[in-house]
């Protein structure tokens, strides 16, 4: 087992590494001892998934059988009225709003309001300049995790959400840092045989009294409520929406809502275009 070269990208050292995910620890082994440290302390599901897309696998092997799966359903709508259905903006953050202040700020709110829209739209992919801060860095690789991996959909705080899908609520938690989730949940669902996610972030504290972990959920069930600022992470009201098609190694009620872009064939095995539950049209991701 050749040893990776400590160098400031370990992301980029393991893709070329040719080694197999089955590897990985004696690969770990083989390194010297600060690029094993720094290897150690990394999500160890997200560097398999690296390595297997290294060897021109998907990065998640089931991913290609739930994403198929996901395109055969017919999800109940996330709200009511639906998004689909309903006038929205797309909140695009690169500039394309140069008066739209930050989700971040308490003047969003008055902002979207005056748009007289139903629905905001945060887009997945969307290259975010918000998260070029040591919040979203690791030890791995200088790069920041900048890639949205979610759908966002602004609506009033207390505005209703509905499961789209049957499952079983997997974590329920209370992610407290400053601008992380808030009020998380997260529900597993089955493809067949195999496991997928889904995470709702940025939701109200009514969410204990709704749900249980452990609990069925129906499709169509009222399952949660967007989030006040004192209660999302410190954000305009939205709900952060995403599908896994692994949990890697996060098992605390917590995921990563953004990736890298040097690695995005990567994340997006891991998490899929949330519009294969959605179902928006095109036209909420792109400004008139």
């Amino acid at each position: 087992m050749h040893p990776l070269p400590d160098q400031p990208d370990l992301y980029a050292a393991l893709r070329a590494s040719g080694a197999a995910p089955q590897d990985l620890h004696a690969l770990i082994q083989a390194s010297p001892a600060p690029v094993a440290a720094r290897l150690r302390a990394a999500d160890q599901g997200l560097l398999s998934a690296i390595l297997r897309a290294g060897l021109g696998q998907p990065a998640i092997p089931t991913a290609p059988q739930i994403i198929a799966h996901l395109k055969d359903l017919h999800p109940h709508p996330l709200f009511n009225p639906d998004v689909a259905t309903s006038r929205t903006l797309a909140l695009l953050t690169n500039g394309e709003h140069p008066d739209m202040p930050a989700f971040s700020d308490r003047a969003f709110d008055a902002w979207f309001a005056a748009k007289d829209v139903p629905y905001g739209i945060g887009t997945y992919g969307e290259d975010r300049s918000v998260y070029r801060t040591a919040q979203f860095a690791d030890a791995i690789s200088p790069e920041r995790r900048t890639r949205h991996l979610g759908i966002d959909v602004f609506a009033p705080a207390g505005t209703p959400l509905y499961a789209p899908l049957p499952g079983r609520v997997l974590h329920l938690t209370y992610n407290a840092d400053p601008l992380d989730y808030g009020h998380t949940l997260i529900v597993e669902h089955r493809a067949g045989t195999v496991a997928f996610y889904t995470l709702y972030g940025h939701l109200a504290a009514t969410l204990p009294t709704l749900l249980q972990p452990g609990a069925q959920v129906a499709a169509g069930q009222h399952i949660a409520d967007l989030g006040d600022w004192h209660e999302n992470g410190g954000w305009a009201p939205h709900v952060h929406f995403q599908i896994m098609t692994d949990m890697l190694d996060q098992t605390a009620g917590n995921f990563y809502g953004v990736g890298h872009s040097s690695l995005w064939d990567v994340w997006q095995s891991i998490c899929p275009d949330p519009n294969l539950i959605l179902r928006l049209p095109q036209s909420a991701f792109t400004l008139p």
